[in-house]
């Protein structure tokens, strides 16, 4: 199974006379990185919706936002005086300098972000237990969302490997030909240099061996393959987070193909490896997706 790190997930659901909405975004991302926005009163619970959202969603650029509908009988509230001071003095001095009406700020005030909150600020365990299902809801969406995106980069990384593969058999087909070429290109130079009757044939051929040897590519072709193949392997596995292993891959096959085309000496094949490399660079950027 190969998962995107990219999807979204929503939730919502009664937890006694309250309504919470789980917003839950991911894009790619090296590590896990979370950026988590709630009502105050479940701060108590942050290090637990944290793990959970860590455990459940491996690595990523993830967004968690988390927001409380009252329903039911109106409750008592708090209002928090001394951070409404705080709000105030700016937006009075704002006011005045802007010439504006300071009469409508408490109005403004009373909409700012925790100046009034609920007095029940907490949670029962068994609403824990509950609201904990609204989490793991939204991650399941999420995740449904990742396993489509991930069926999409599959399909598109195995066209990349068997492009590349397309191209490595069309340098295999063309590598045997270039003996003959070097060698006409050896006597043509001698010829016109020294004269056709100036040079030693037998060294000729011992320094043409030499020259075949050292641009020889078999190595490097066999290696190709076989990291294309357990490229394929890993995208077939089970395993869910295997991004990482995949990118590692890749360069190991882009480091072949980097040295087939500095050993090449053919225009052919050289043709042939440019374009591996397009199809390496766009499968590295799909990868760079893939959790």
């Amino acid at each position: 199974m190969l998962k995107s790190m990219t999807g979204f997930g929503r939730a919502e659901r009664n937890v006694g006379n309250k309504t919470f909405l789980v917003d839950i975004k991911s894009l790619n991302g090296k590590q896990f990185d979370l950026q988590l926005r709630m009502p105050a009163f479940l701060k108590p619970f942050e290090f637990d919706i944290r793990k959970i959202l860590s455990e459940k969603l491996g690595r990523g650029t993830v967004e968690c936002n988390i927001n409380l509908k009252e329903t039911g009988n109106a409750k008592p509230v708090t209002i928090n005086t001394d951070l409404a001071k705080a709000y105030y003095k700016p937006l009075e001095a704002l006011s005045k300098e802007l010439g504006l009406d300071t009469s409508s700020i408490l109005s403004t005030l009373v909409k700012l972000p925790e100046v009034i909150t609920p007095t029940s600020e907490t949670l029962t365990d068994e609403e824990w237990k509950v609201f904990a299902t609204i989490v793991q809801a939204a991650i399941d969406e999420l995740n449904n969302h990742r396993e489509d995106e991930g069926r999409s980069l599959k399909t598109e990384l195995e066209l990349r490997i068997k492009n590349i593969l397309t191209q490595q058999e069309e340098v295999a087909r063309l590598a045997p030909l270039r003996q003959p070429k070097i060698k006409e290109g050896i006597k043509k130079l001698l010829e016109e240099n020294v004269g056709k009757e100036n040079y030693d044939e037998n060294r000729l051929e011992q320094e043409l061996v030499y020259y075949v040897e050292k641009i020889d590519i078999t190595e490097e072709q066999v290696r190709l393959r076989n990291h294309c193949e357990y490229f394929t392997t890993i995208l077939n596995e089970e395993e869910e987070s295997k991004g990482k292993k995949l990118s590692f891959i890749l360069q190991e096959i882009g480091r072949e193909i980097n040295t087939t085309g500095a050993k090449a000496y053919d225009s052919t094949i050289q043709k042939s490896v440019v374009m591996m490399k397009d199809e390496l660079e766009k499968a590295k950027e799909q990868v760079l997706n893939v959790l």
